[in-house]
């Protein structure tokens, strides 16, 4: 969990295994094959143990791209215990005031504490800061509102934003605003799948350039996940579109392409650019650690929020989130399930093709 360790974290798992609703509000647990964070005494099929990572509040969950439950709805359940119940307040506040000029002394003094303290608490059970929560906040409501039509003027100022210099600096998604507030409609996606050393693979692409690349066991899984990110464009299956990409793609699963340099289109955070680029700089057959990223990045305190930006990835093999471990070795988790994280790292390891 979010500032917890190992032994933290199995206690969780056991709950989760258990459906314990006692621990419900102390904790909820996210999956990252379907997206989702439950309490643990949700009823839902029990996941594999890789696919799960734990956080202390649901809105450190969707801070790193995790829906909350229809079946639990845990976000409204209520913990007792103080400093949790203090940042669930405080991301309240933020979430309803996300547009003003918030700052920390005004969100301390609504919290009634020192902005130090509240600084240094939310850090701890979140694992961001609360300006950090603050941009995601106003990201969220900016895509929000023109998926909704709001034009992009008036969506920018309403979301918080003073000007598009500050809205460019902090946000990039990949296309213009207006093709994202009409949730891509106008867009032609090509996309398809084919067999690979690690499964199925699917690759989709804009006119600009690649905007997925993911790997899983189903066509339909995949295709749907495709399909729900851009809901409102026009999207494809053409094998030929697609071919020379897909060839490179499953040459550099097979240990015969290392380099991987092609275009992307994609939506992303300035610090998620930041942390994918880092992870780009990674030679092939080498890995990093969290904090050596977060190093790299300028921003040795922003470990967890590394780790949250690597699970984000949408593309797969091209940014090598599966390049970066745990500070004491381990592997750690995967987004496409932590067996093809080790494959992959086998096959740089042993690879002796030399990058071009």
């Amino acid at each position: 969990m979010q500032g917890e360790g190992t032994m933290y974290e199995e206690q969780c798992w056991q709950a989760v295994l258990s459906r314990d609703a006692r621990s419900d509000g102390t904790f909820v647990y996210a999956v990252r094959s379907t997206g989702i964070y439950c309490n643990p005494s949700c009823p839902s099929r029990k996941p594999r143990r890789e696919q799960v990572a734990f956080f202390a509040l649901p809105q450190a969950a969707e801070q790193a791209g995790f829906r909350p439950c229809r079946r639990c709805s845990p976000r409204e359940t209520v913990t007792g215990e103080p400093h949790v119940l203090l940042v669930q307040r405080a991301c309240a506040y933020i979430e309803e005031h996300c547009e003003e000029a918030l700052s920390l002394t005004t969100l301390s003094e609504a919290m009634s504490m020192s902005p130090f303290h509240l600084q240094r608490v939310f850090k701890r059970i979140t694992g961001i800061t609360p300006y950090q929560y603050i941009e995601t906040c106003r990201l969220k409501r900016l895509k929000e509102r023109l998926k909704e039509g709001e034009a992009v003027t008036t969506a920018m100022y309403d979301a918080g934003y003073g000007s598009s210099s500050r809205l460019y600096e902090r946000a990039r998604l990949g296309m213009t605003p207006t093709t994202y507030r009409k949730g891509g409609q106008g867009m032609k996606i090509h996309y398809s799948i084919t067999n690979s050393a690690l499964g199925r693979l699917l690759v989709a692409a804009t006119e600009k350039g690649i905007c997925s690349v993911c790997l899983g066991d189903a066509d339909a899984i995949l295709e749907a996940a495709l399909i729900s990110e851009y809901p409102a464009a026009t999207i494809e299956c053409d094998d030929g579109e697609m071919s020379v990409w897909i060839e490179m793609l499953v040459r550099y699963l097979d240990g015969q392409q290392p380099d991987l340099n092609l275009p992307l289109d994609v939506q992303a955070t300035a610090f998620e650019w930041r942390v994918w680029t880092a992870l780009q700089a990674i030679p092939y057959g080498e890995t990093r650690s969290y904090s050596e990223i977060a190093q790299a990045i300028g921003n040795p305190k922003g470990v967890r929020a590394v780790a949250n930006a690597c699970a984000s990835n949408p593309v797969a093999l091209i940014v090598p989130c599966h390049r970066v471990v745990r500070n004491n070795g381990d592997i750690g988790g995967y987004r496409w399930g932590i067996e093809r994280k080790q494959s992959l790292l086998r096959q740089e390891q042993g690879s002796q093709v030399t990058p071009g």
